[in-house]
């Protein structure tokens, strides 16, 4: 007995310093692939029922879906085309009806085209606090059993939907490849959150009630100054058509194929994150303290030859992760803020990291090996 406890104590002496060293570059790759595969097989059986009933539920949340196949699949993958009806806070069978026009209003030239059933029946029913877990869902369900490709996912609504569209895209800018809105209102609606996302805007000029007309056109300003003052961001076209009302004649159908030359990319070197009504502690290769969520909290930063510089950030602290797309995770790495050296030295690839960071954020795309937290001077 004692010779077996000293061969083991003598096993993880020996084996600690490969502990310490992490994973190399090639094993960190060969189980991001590991981990893609068990999680595809593991969403196929925890969403089984749901698919086949064309149905996504979250918390006891329903939204019913409709989804139809177009195009041959891509070497790289589907793309997943999610389209929201116009409606609100009306008879549940006038919803209904906007649901069946909404099924086939638009059709992509290649993906998976899905209309979801709004689960609720008012004005706001495509944004309410609710629905962001139920479109994640519905996207990791057409990743599993479609091979659709994580970052070929947009996002588009008429009306009501285009109300959704306003919210839902900056809201959840991270995992979109691109959005449209189509005679939507835009209400409040920050547009930081879109330096990453491409983002068009189609209105009647003619579309004056509640203002739509006025307000889009003015968004579409907003979205030039931001254009302007930061030229590698905020990609968008705006479209106020004019002689049109609420109804465009199909001229937005020309979003698809501009969205469709678009790709996300999980991993910007620049990145604007702001808090909105919907609190969310991830954005894109970031993490924020979760007792500290609030609206209006903030964060700006880029990452440039293994350097992220925070040039503002209203948290005590940041979680930021890594992988060798936007580091080199050989070499150090270095972090400031404002001028002032939070973190410099090599961090480790582990399999704990990537195993955390898929099972927080449910994306194929956001698996990393290495993270670091921070902590901001007051």
């Amino acid at each position: 007995m004692k010779r077996h406890i000293i061969l083991s104590l003598l096993w993880l002496l020996t084996a600690l310093p490969a502990v310490a060293q992490g994973l190399s570059k090639a094993d960190a790759e060969a189980f991001r692939l590991q981990l893609q595969a068990e999680w595809k097989a593991g969403k196929r059986v925890e969403y089984q029922s749901l698919w086949q009933d064309n149905l996504t539920e979250v918390r006891g949340l329903q939204m019913p879906i409709w989804k139809a196949v177009y195009g041959d699949a891509p070497a790289d993958g589907r793309s997943l085309w999610i389209s929201l009806h116009g409606g609100g806070a009306t008879h549940p069978k006038v919803n209904d009806q906007q649901w069946q026009n909404q099924k086939h209003l638009y059709r992509p030239a290649e993906g998976v085209y899905v209309a979801p059933r709004a689960p609720y029946n008012d004005w706001n029913m495509w944004c309410k606090a609710g629905l962001d877990g139920l479109y994640a869902q519905l996207i990791e369900m057409s990743v599993a059993f479609l091979n659709v490709n994580p970052d070929k996912v947009y996002l588009m609504g008429y009306s009501a939907g285009g109300d959704g569209v306003w919210r839902m895209a900056p809201r959840m800018a991270d995992v979109w490849a691109a959005a449209s809105m189509m005679a939507g209102h835009p209400g409040d609606v920050s547009l930081l959150n879109l330096r990453n996302t491409p983002f068009m805007i189609w209105c009647g000029a003619a579309d004056a009630a509640y203002d739509r007309n006025r307000l889009d056109a003015e968004r579409g300003v907003q979205m030039d100054s931001l254009r302007q003052a930061d030229p590698d961001g905020y990609i968008h076209e705006t479209h106020i058509m004019q002689g049109m009302g609420h109804w465009m004649l199909r001229a937005d159908t020309l979003a698809l194929p501009w969205m469709a030359q678009y790709r996300r990319n999980p991993y910007p070197r620049t990145i604007v994150w702001q808090q909105e009504e919907v609190l969310r502690p991830h954005f894109y290769w970031l993490s924020a303290p979760k007792d500290q969520l609030k609206r209006g909290q903030r964060v700006r930063l880029t990452c440039q030859d293994n350097a992220i510089d925070i040039s503002e950030c209203t948290y005590t602290s940041l979680t930021i992760w890594l992988n060798d797309e936007l580091a080199d995770l050989d070499r150090k790495v270095t972090i400031s803020y404002q001028g002032r050296t939070l973190f410099s030295g090599k961090l480790q690839r582990t399999r704990e990291n990537m195993q955390q960071s898929l099972s927080e954020r449910n994306d194929l795309s956001y698996i990393f090996p290495a993270k670091v937290t921070v902590t901001l001077p007051k």
